[in-house]
């Protein structure tokens, strides 16, 4: 989840600062960053795949375990391009130019509302997930499985979007 998260903040930095604008002028950057996204969404997939992982009661998974899942969001997120799409779609919507705060400051805490909710439901449905599937090894190992199953297969649907436009 601090993953995630972070991600969502850097891509609300980026379209802050104007950056996110740049990038989807462009779409030569903008398709290099999804098929970067893309091949990142496979491998992750198939690593759920292959070895599955289970939770399970009273385990602590240690320290680099907990910095390599959180890298892994980061990256899932960061390398999101839709996430600067979305944002940059709905979040200049809400802004006032002649507001008291400059459109960045806007789009800065528009973006850090939104990290703020997802950061809620991220966690209501984190904790629910893992009371639920610590004490279900098969549960767990099937929903492991279908999460990858489904990061494979927005990576393939994606990358053959790219490639056929």
């Amino acid at each position: 989840m601090a993953g995630l998260l972070t991600g969502h903040l850097v891509a609300t930095a980026v379209v802050a600062a104007g950056v996110g604008a740049l990038v989807a002028s462009s779409p030569m950057v903008l398709t290099g960053l999804t098929i970067v996204g893309c091949a990142y969404l496979l491998w992750l997939g198939l690593g759920m795949c292959r070895n599955p992982s289970i939770p399970q009661a009273g385990v602590d998974h240690g320290e680099d375990s907990w910095a390599r899942q959180a890298l892994k969001g980061a990256g899932i997120s960061g390398l999101n391009p839709k996430v600067f799409l979305l944002f940059l779609a709905l979040l200049p919507q809400f802004t006032d130019p002649n507001g008291p705060w400059p459109v960045a400051g806007q789009i800065a805490a528009l973006g850090l509302l939104h990290v703020t909710s997802c950061a809620v439901i991220y966690t209501g449905v984190g904790c629910g997930a893992r009371a639920v599937l610590r004490t279900r090894p098969t549960a767990a190992r099937t929903v492991t499985r279908f999460s990858g199953a489904a990061m494979i297969l927005i990576g393939v649907v994606l990358l053959v979007e790219q490639l056929l436009h």
